[in-house]
């Protein structure tokens, strides 16, 4: 599986996917031009892109990649929520698998303050491998086997966010928000522990807080306690 950072973080996100027969685009937080120098120029082979949520620095370009011809996935919330539409615009179930090229794609719910928020699922019949994605939840309810790539949100620890919260950086009404819509690094330990870690061979850790996270920390606690390679992106 070669998997590309385009952006990562509350600026945007973007990430490019693929299995050596099919490329896609995970996240348009970013705007259309930075996509289009990310990926070679070759947007028009993305086979497909897929929007976790409506917030701007996940969906900013859809539209701009709906009109190049790209084919756009992502729930019904999310489509109304960025005022989608098109042929090029399909809304998608959380638990209901369909195709894309040749990954087959598992969406399931998330917890986030938007409408009906969703993670992905990848599994390549090209090369066996399957990558779960999600980003923007403070918990994910599932159980996934069989695993060998995982791209995940981390966006603070308890230690980090205390530090913020004592230096003045983040106001403590906004504390609430935050433990309810993002990952911890807590949380994140525990969902890797509850499911299948067997065949992970690379974990990326996505979407960290300027201000409320720890890199070094982060990377080593994951990789103590997986053995994958780890990456902060």
């Amino acid at each position: 599986m070669k998997i590309q950072i385009l952006a990562s973080g509350s600026s945007g996100n973007a990430y490019i996917i693929g299995d050596g027969e099919t490329s896609l685009l995970l996240d348009a937080g970013i705007p259309l031009k930075a996509i289009q120098t990310g990926s070679g120029f070759r947007v028009r082979q993305l086979a497909g892109c897929f929007i976790t949520h409506s917030h701007k620095d996940h969906s900013k370009a859809a539209k701009d990649l709906a009109r190049l011809g790209v084919d756009v996935y992502t729930s019904a919330g999310t489509v109304e929520a960025c005022g989608l539409s098109g042929h090029r615009i399909h809304a998608v179930k959380a638990l209901r698998e369909f195709q894309v090229g040749t990954f087959q794609v598992l969406p399931f719910d998330v917890e986030h303050d938007a409408p009906e928020p969703l993670g992905f699922l990848f599994a390549s019949g090209h090369t066996g491998e399957k990558l779960l994605y999600f980003t923007d939840t403070y918990f994910v309810k599932y159980r996934f086997a069989g695993l060998t790539h995982i791209m995940a949100e981390c966006n603070y620890s308890k230690e980090g966010l205390e530090r913020s919260i004592q230096a003045g950086y983040i106001p403590i009404e906004r504390v609430p928000r935050l433990m309810k819509s993002h990952m911890s690094l807590d949380h994140l330990l525990d969902l890797l522990r509850a499911n299948d870690l067997r065949k992970v061979r690379q974990i990326y850790l996505l979407h960290l807080s300027e201000s409320n996270s720890e890199e070094d920390r982060f990377r080593k606690e994951v990789q103590r306690l997986t053995g994958a390679e780890v990456y902060v992106c």
